[in-house]
């Protein structure tokens, strides 16, 4: 009995002890720490455009050791941001450390107007509604035209549009207002063709295939005629909203045409013709986009295509806004494992639309685009013809990996 109280005892001091080594081995390491020589010297400009992606070694000039977790600062709200981050200093110790950068906006607005603008007489159209005014940061720049003019006197207007963003940047175009007679002559233009087989014959490689997309705009298509014309893959609309807030359309057409490719193992993309205006919108278009497509076959992407324009003032975004938006649709696709794609012409896509993580279906109608941009798809043309449809259609050229 005493040999086990004896054991228990010395199994208590035993313990105790260890544990005061313990203790004591870590309030040393503390006081180490608590005296681990940091040397971190920042760089002078602690500023960062917005949405630029800078990490945090990017404003770092030396460093006593190694960062552990060098990530990317969030860039897409302006002001005083810290930024927080550890290291492991020269001694072996996790150290520590924060500062301060400044987020600023330094991207003039976007004025999207040429030299001349013109309007019938009598048209009271207010001009600042009407003609794009837009900024990468700001929602609503401030837009206004300095100079006078009398919509209802012909004649031409020397002008000059502004818009100025809240972060002080201003853009200034100087432009002609022409005010003119409302024009009697309506005579159509000769009609003007792109034939399939000479996209085919001009740009058919190893590296390419060539299709088309299509919507109820088409007319009902012969699938068969466009397996022999060689079309080796269609994009196709699925549908889209009657204007901004509005109900929700299937495209007539989209059942068939669909139908008729999967039975025929042709390649399916999809696009849908948005009017989203908030990231809200765009992830509800998507869910609905993915409930209409399920029961079928699409191994090409799912495209966003968004192009109003004439009404962008409206819409109460930024070109970060709008790019962010269309990012929302295409994540809420690729989370339930479809490819994205980003549908856009040229001009837009140089201009307004902020780079994505998504690749590009670049619109451009030309022979030889001067787009430096990377894209995965080329909508070549808008005329089109094809055997199996009766009127145009667009041409695409799709670039393998």
């Amino acid at each position: 009995m005493k040999n086990k109280s004896k054991i228990f005892l010395i199994t208590v001091v035993i313990f105790i002890v260890g544990i005061l080594l313990i203790g004591a081995y870590n309030l040393v390491q503390y006081i180490r720490m608590k005296n681990a020589k940091i040397e971190v010297i920042l760089i002078d400009d602690l500023t960062l455009d917005f949405t630029d992606t800078k990490k945090v070694s990017d404003f770092i000039v030396s460093i006593n050791g190694n960062i552990t977790n060098d990530y990317t600062i969030d860039s897409t709200k302006l002001g005083t941001q810290e930024v927080k981050f550890e290291f492991i200093n020269d001694d072996g110790f996790k150290v520590k450390y924060n500062y301060n950068v400044t987020i600023v906006d330094r991207v003039k607005p976007v004025i999207w107007l040429g030299s001349s603008y013109t309007i019938n007489k009598g048209n009271d159209v207010d001009l600042t509604s009407k003609i794009l005014c837009g900024d990468n940061e700001d929602k609503n720049p401030k837009c206004y035209i300095e100079g006078e003019y009398d919509v209802n006197k012909v004649g031409v207007y020397p002008l000059i549009f502004v818009a100025e963003d809240k972060s002080g940047n201003i853009e200034k175009q100087e432009f002609n207002l022409s005010v003119v007679e409302p024009s009697k002559n309506n005579k159509p233009s000769k009609p003007t063709y792109t034939y399939f087989s000479d996209v085919v014959n001009k740009h058919k490689t190893d590296k390419t295939r060539i299709g088309i997309d299509v919507s109820s705009w088409q007319g009902d298509i012969d699938f068969d005629k466009l397996q022999q014309a060689g079309v080796e893959f269609i994009i196709i609309r699925v549908g889209g909203t009657r204007g901004r807030d509005g109900e929700y359309f299937i495209d007539n057409n989209f059942t068939y045409n669909i139908t008729e490719a999967n039975k025929r193992n042709i390649d399916v993309g999809i696009y849908f013709y948005s009017y989203a205006n908030s990231n809200e919108k765009a992830h509800e278009e998507a869910l609905w986009v993915l409930d209409k497509i399920k029961d079928y076959k699409v191994n090409l992407p799912i495209a966003f295509d968004w192009e109003n324009w004439s009404t962008f003032n409206e819409y109460n975004l930024s070109f970060f806004g709008l790019t962010n938006m269309a990012e929302n649709f295409l994540d809420t696709l690729s989370d339930a494992g479809y490819e994205g794609l980003l549908y856009s012409s040229k001009n837009y896509l140089e201009r307004l639309w902020l780079p994505s993580k998504y690749e590009t279906w670049l619109a451009h109608y030309t022979d030889k685009t001067s787009y430096t941009g990377k894209y995965r798809y080329w909508q070549i043309c808008s005329d089109g013809k094809v055997d199996g449809i009766n009127g145009y259609v667009d041409i695409d050229i799709m670039y393998l990996d």
